[in-house]
């Protein structure tokens, strides 16, 4: 069984690959050694401004960043260093189904780095190809083994993506599948996959419109025993006020701890820079700004629902 998390947990997450070196850079096949360290040193712009908003604000005692071996080893041992919560990614990036990173080699990596958590960013439909659905259950199932003997903890990025049969019963409208559809389909995804002996430790979760579909999530992450077990939201690109709304929802909901919004924090700073149109210290500062609105929004929700449970 899980061990779970005590605390909350404010994720700035840049752990993007292939979409950051594709849409930011516009690059495309393997990279030379000179482009991987500008990657590299724009994730450095990402991770200043953490540290900026963790010395102005955010409580240090639940901030973390996720970010990848490949761009961010350096960035992952300075947090690290600096005793801040760290989550690194297993899955090998733009998959449509999981796949290790490192292959039959991925224990030497998890470990090379021993972050608070190890990630996995899953896309599953329960309703779509079932041999894919199985071969993902079956690797996630072998992290999961892996993982419950070791300190870092298990964190699940769920993705549901529409069947095509699903967006055509609701006339192609994906606000509608978010908003009627995707809650459900969710808690069935949860529950398949913990029968399947994946136990993650964090679920994290897309952002839900509703208390109500917030609380049956928490149910499903803690059914049977699994009381310890936590969900956050995820923030998928978002703009910032659809983000705010995500959060102060389910803030009030126990059972979720926190967030990990990484694009609507970080994107548009760091084009907004490297066009030249601000200096890396404006960058640095938007970034930590809106970063810590988030988890203040998150702290006073969270505030005004204990207050209202009391």
């Amino acid at each position: 069984m899980t061990r779970g998390l005590d605390k909350q947990l404010y994720i700035l997450p840049f752990d993007h690959r292939g979409s950051f070196q594709t849409k930011m850079f516009g690059w495309h096949g393997a990279l030379n050694a000179e482009q991987t360290a500008e990657i590299g040193a724009t994730k450095r712009v990402i991770y200043d401004g953490f540290c900026a908003a963790a010395a102005d604000g955010v409580p240090r005692d639940k901030a973390a960043i996720l970010t990848d071996e490949q761009f961010g080893a350096a960035i992952l041992r300075d947090a690290k260093a600096q005793g801040y919560m760290t989550a690194a990614p297993a899955e090998k990036s733009g998959q449509e189904g999981f796949e290790f990173e490192y292959g039959e080699d991925f224990a030497r990596h998890i470990e090379a780095f021993a972050p608070t958590f190890c990630k996995v960013l899953v896309r599953y439909n329960p309703e779509g190809d079932q041999a894919l659905n199985r071969r993902q259950a079956g690797r996630l199932r072998r992290l999961s083994e892996y993982l419950s003997k070791r300190k870092s903890l298990f964190m699940f990025e769920l993705l549901v993506p529409p069947e095509k049969e699903e967006l055509e019963e609701l006339h192609g409208d994906k606000q509608a599948y978010d908003q009627e559809l995707r809650p459900h389909l969710m808690v069935e995804v949860i529950q398949q996959l913990q029968d399947e002996g994946v136990e993650p430790d964090v679920w994290k979760i897309e952002g839900l419109d509703r208390r109500a579909y917030c609380e049956r999530v928490v149910a499903a992450a803690r059914r049977n025993g699994r009381s310890h077990v936590s969900c956050i939201v995820l923030g998928r690109g978002e703009d910032e006020n659809k983000v705010h709304e995500w959060l102060t929802v389910a803030a009030g909901v126990p059972g979720f701890v926190g967030f990990a919004v990484g694009r609507t924090v970080f994107w548009d700073p760091l084009v907004t820079w490297r066009a030249g149109k601000i200096t890396r210290e404006a960058a640095v500062g938007e970034i930590a700004r809106r970063y810590r609105n988030f988890a203040a929004t998150f702290e006073e929700a969270r505030a005004v629902g204990k207050a209202a449970a009391s």
